[in-house]
């Protein structure tokens, strides 16, 4: 694949080295720090290097605008970037108004998505059996500038789903006690930690416990290589459950 990284941070390196590993060519990497070849992704720079796809971690306040420029240019766009479920709705209607294709999620990780059906299954399990909450935390590095992750709210949504007891996320500090149906996200900021993302089923008896733990930010980068790899030749706006779906035969 012949590949335009946007957003040349710590995942796009770690994109750029598994890109080379398989043989891939790597046709610019685009960052506003200056460590790049562009500052910014512009329909020039694609229709000048015609690459097979745009992988994006890039910063939120510009995912409207790259969806527009790589759907006008036609080239398939994976993002990674979380932060902006706000704009889905457009984002979405500006793929399918130029027919073109466009993968994004919160969590490029495939040990991640297991994690999630894990959880989808452990939080309806616990629906008939009232003595056990459900709650969960998470930690990230120091240099993560979201809070929630977005794998937590995910993560999250996907328990509301599931358990007919909990109805509203709460992710701020509490300063009173909790209601019944209230799912509480605590996150915590420190560290080199790559990401660790717990579920607990807690009673008075015992407690139940779900956690994915990334190592590196490798699991993340390959997953977005594959699932570029994956989008090539479609057409539509598509999420990394798409892909996940699809990889593990669901």
């Amino acid at each position: 694949m012949n590949i335009v990284i946007n957003g040349y941070g710590r995942m796009g390196h770690q994109i750029e080295e598994i890109l080379l590993e398989r043989g891939d060519t790597v046709s610019a990497r685009i960052d506003i720090s200056g460590r790049s070849d562009y500052p910014d992704l512009t329909g020039a720079i694609l229709n000048e290097l015609k690459p097979d796809a745009v992988i994006e971690f890039a910063t939120e306040d510009c995912v409207v605008k790259h969806a527009e420029i790589c759907s006008k240019a036609g080239v398939p766009l994976v993002v990674g970037t979380t932060g902006w479920s706000d704009r889905v709705g457009k984002v979405k209607e500006i793929i399918e108004s130029n027919n073109s294709a466009y993968l994004y999620g919160s969590n490029f990780s495939v040990g991640a998505h297991m994690f999630f059906a894990l959880v989808e299954k452990a939080a309806a399990m616990i629906n008939p059996l009232p003595e056990y909450d459900i709650f969960m935390t998470e930690f990230h590095h120091n240099k993560k500038v979201d809070s929630p992750s977005g794998t937590a709210l995910t993560t999250a949504h996907k328990i509301i789903e599931n358990n007919n007891r909990k109805t509203e996320i709460v992710i701020d500090p509490l300063q009173r006690k909790i209601e019944e149906n209230e799912l509480h996200v605590a996150s915590v900021r420190g560290g080199s930690v790559p990401g660790t993302h717990s579920v607990y089923m807690d009673s008075l008896a015992d407690t139940i416990e779900i956690t994915h733990r990334a190592r590196s930010r490798k699991g993340f980068a390959m997953g977005s290589v594959l699932a570029a790899q994956w989008l090539m030749g479609k057409k539509g706006f598509f999420t990394i459950e798409d892909y996940i779906k699809d990889l593990l035969g669901q």
